[in-house]
């Protein structure tokens, strides 16, 4: 079952990666509460989650945050690295069926063939990776939607291609009003 949704969600990557591509656009060289507010297609903002919109082929809208805390650990201890952005992004894309889709990036490219864990209160789930980004399995998406809106902080750990571990922390204040507008604004 698993392997048919990570071959779905396969072909759902070029879309992620337009939307995640767009969020980087808006956000490309300073954190996202900075950068968002200088940018023109930033719309709100709500606690540690920036809404942002933009056109293309028609409406797409999409959240972004950063991470509230980041560790790298090697052989079970802490390590400095140096880390590209890092980004937990949901995406609207209604022209395309997308009504929340869950991306990272992970400033960094991930270990080949392995996948990320996010655990959110006491559940878990695993997004599947490539290159520098991980997604959620199609099939999981409403699940950790769900999860995501219940909950104080979603917990992302990966591994690098180094053989870094990281363990990236979002905060999850603002993330429900957050993807309502973003849902709304991209009906």
């Amino acid at each position: 079952m698993k392997a048919e949704a990570k071959r779905a969600g396969m072909k759902r990557i070029g879309a992620r990666l337009a939307a995640v591509a767009l969020a980087l656009a808006a956000v490309q060289t300073a954190p996202v509460q900075a950068a968002a507010q200088q940018s023109t297609n930033r719309v709100e903002a709500f606690r540690d989650w920036s809404v942002f919109t933009a056109d293309a082929g028609g409406p797409v809208c999409w959240i972004v945050t950063q991470p509230q805390s980041s560790v790298a650990k090697r052989g079970g201890k802490p390590v400095q690295v140096q880390r590209g952005d890092i980004y937990l992004t949901v995406a609207v894309r209604p022209r395309q069926g997308v009504k929340n889709e869950i991306a990272m990036v992970a400033g960094y490219p991930f270990k080949e063939g392995s996948t990320v864990e996010a655990e959110i209160g006491s559940k878990k789930f695993e997004l599947f990776t490539e290159g520098e980004n991980a997604w959620t399995y199609p099939n999981d998406d409403g699940d950790i939607i769900t999860a995501m809106k219940a909950g104080a902080a979603v917990v992302l750990t990966g591994v690098s291609a180094r053989g870094t571990t990281t363990i990236d922390r979002f905060s999850l204040l603002g993330f429900t009003d957050a993807l309502t507008s973003a849902q709304t604004r991209c009906k």
